[in-house]
């Protein structure tokens, strides 16, 4: 029998949540799964550029080397930057960053930094 799968992407949840489960997460590595999923639709569908790119960062200077989180936090601010047009300049460092680990050490940041990494510059115009 055939499933067919079909993706949705994660919608965003209030703020409060969103930074109870990204701190659980940040103590916690089983609650990762979750709060990758929290993560994505933070930084897909919040409107609150600022909200986004702290838990980004935070996201991105405090998971553990080798978390699954890593790459996707670089992947997220890829979004951020697409969406909002805009990024500080920690947060630019970071995705920075992150890719160049991703590039050096896959096991360390997964390669989804390095996609996140090229939007930045694509949309920030930092070619």
């Amino acid at each position: 029998m055939h499933v067919h799968r079909r993706f949705e992407n994660p919608p965003a949840l209030p703020h409060g949540v969103v930074a109870e489960t990204l701190e659980r997460a940040l103590r916690d590595r089983s609650a990762e799964g979750e709060a990758a999923s929290v993560l994505v639709g933070t930084a897909l569908h919040d409107d609150d550029a600022e909200f986004v790119e702290h838990w980004c960062v935070q996201v991105g200077t405090r998971a553990v080397p080798g978390s699954p989180l890593l790459g996707l936090a670089g992947l997220c601010l890829g979004h951020t930057a697409r969406r909002f047009g805009r990024l500080g300049d920690e947060a630019r460092a970071l995705a920075e960053s992150l890719a160049a680990r991703a590039e050096a050490d896959p096991s360390d940041v997964d390669g989804r930094a390095l996609d996140g990494y090229d939007d930045v510059r694509s949309f920030l115009h930092l070619w």
